[in-house]
């Protein structure tokens, strides 16, 4: 295994005619940890991950591997390894999959049936990949990122497609990786999905940063929030606003930082009648949804631009 290495952004933008697809991000990703990459669909994720890769060339700034970029490394798939928008053919069999980029990247055959065992697809390698299910061929992909024995992986919704077991194997499986001083650069649009994976979070939405930091510092920023909906939302926001506070976007509602029976009071002030009013916890949820429903907002207490 190649040691871990420190991924550096800085500066990156990539503009698509008018469009700015990714802007001025800046953040770090460290070895050790699993760094969740959050965002909703058409954040920019990919895009940057892609720039990380060499695939897409940036309009301006830098993403670099160790201090160089992607295409300055001596053998790349020995240093980072990624499973990005994976193709396969589908009547090759997993193992002949794994046998053919080994080849071509000159690694040894033996990493094949390395990979097969450490992702427990040994089973199936056989098989053709055209009959694989979705989760089978996220494991693939894991397998062939594998392969060099990187000691940076960056992965793309890898925990999309698998079943609750499938998803707790992964979980521990990236933990173990980690321990073992890799950089685990891993995307998702969904934090319920790795919040008990990673040890970092880095969130963009519209193709900028809203907050960059521990998982904890996210937890503390959310802070004891309250759940609140009604018919007439309008009105609810309308009230809330004249009160003084800015209700936010939530999963089942509005979400407004105020103890629960002070946001009854104000509605009922108000004359709004409540379909639903309830404390929201630590509010990491919450927090993460309003941070890429809301253009102008940073987490208070992480580290945003």
């Amino acid at each position: 295994m190649t040691q871990g290495q420190t991924l550096a952004f800085r500066g990156l933008t990539k503009r698509f005619g008018p469009v700015a697809a990714v802007e001025e991000l800046d953040f770090t990703v460290e070895p050790g940890r699993v760094t969740g990459f959050l965002g909703p669909n058409g954040a920019g994720k990919t895009t940057t991950l892609r720039m990380l890769l060499g695939l897409v060339a940036a309009t301006s700034g830098s993403a670099t591997i160790g201090g160089r970029r992607y295409r300055d490394l001596d053998r790349p798939m020995l240093a980072v390894g990624a499973s990005l928008e994976a193709s396969f053919h589908p009547g090759r069999s997993g193992r002949d999959h794994l046998a053919v980029v080994a080849t071509a990247a000159g690694i040894p055959g033996s990493r094949v049936g390395a990979v097969l065992d450490q992702t427990g697809m040994t089973p199936y390698a056989a098989r053709r990949v055209g009959g694989y299910s979705l989760g089978m061929r996220q494991r693939l992909g894991l397998a062939t990122a594998l392969l060099g024995d990187p000691g940076v992986l960056v992965l793309d919704e890898p925990i999309n497609g698998l079943d609750p077991e499938g998803i707790r194997w992964i979980r521990s499986f990236l933990r173990g990786l980690a321990e073992e001083g890799r950089t685990i650069l891993v995307s998702s649009h969904l934090l319920s999905e790795v919040r008990q994976t990673v040890d970092d979070v880095v969130v963009i939405a519209g193709g900028r940063l809203r907050f960059t930091g521990p998982l904890s510092e996210l937890e503390v920023s959310g802070g004891t929030t309250t759940l609140v909906d009604a018919p007439d939302r309008d009105a609810l926001t309308g009230a809330l606003a004249a009160a003084g506070h800015t209700p936010r976007p939530g999963a089942d509602g509005l979400v407004v930082d105020l103890e629960p029976v002070e946001v009854g009071r104000i509605a009922l002030a108000a004359g709004v009648a409540l379909s639903a009013l309830a404390r929201s916890g630590a509010g990491l949820e919450d927090e993460f949804l309003a941070l890429v429903a809301d253009p102008e907002r940073g987490a208070e207490g992480g580290r945003t631009r």
